[in-house]
């Protein structure tokens, strides 16, 4: 099964070293803007309130694509640069900054998570480029 994995996390803390604290700051952000966009605002429906954090899981390929739209929203034609500037070339490094969040006990992961859902979503030079036509 894909959740009982063995997760290396020696390996990740390594690789998530090289990171900024400002690419954890934007993918914290983007977690919260991609359960917006799938979910719904649940800070505004009562009804929604206190429900589990499983009710509203967002899988890492659409994480992905939350962090590209908001990379996109506030960076416009710097997306890509900003991202790489904080050490952020492809959807794997966000991976890997969601499991070091995980293992700093930041993010909660289920059982059907596994980092290798970020792998490859999309390259970060056509992402970025169709995004931002010139």
């Amino acid at each position: 099964m894909k959740g009982q994995r063995q997760v290396d996390w020696e390996a990740i803390r390594a690789k998530a070293s090289t990171f900024s604290e400002q690419a954890f700051a934007f993918v914290q952000d983007g977690l919260s803007h991609t359960v917006k966009s799938v979910h719904g605002d649940v800070t505004r429906d009562p009804e929604r309130q206190g429900a589990s954090d499983e009710r509203f899981h967002v899988t890492g390929q659409q994480l992905c694509l939350g962090l590209r739209e908001l990379a996109i929203q506030r960076y416009g034609l710097l997306a890509k640069t900003v991202l790489h500037k904080w050490g952020v070339r492809k959807t794997d490094d966000f991976g890997t900054i969601v499991y070091a969040m995980i293992d700093r006990a930041e993010l909660r992961s289920s059982d059907r998570d596994s980092i290798e859902d970020f792998a490859g979503v999309y390259d970060f030079d056509e992402a970025f480029e169709q995004a931002c036509p010139r």
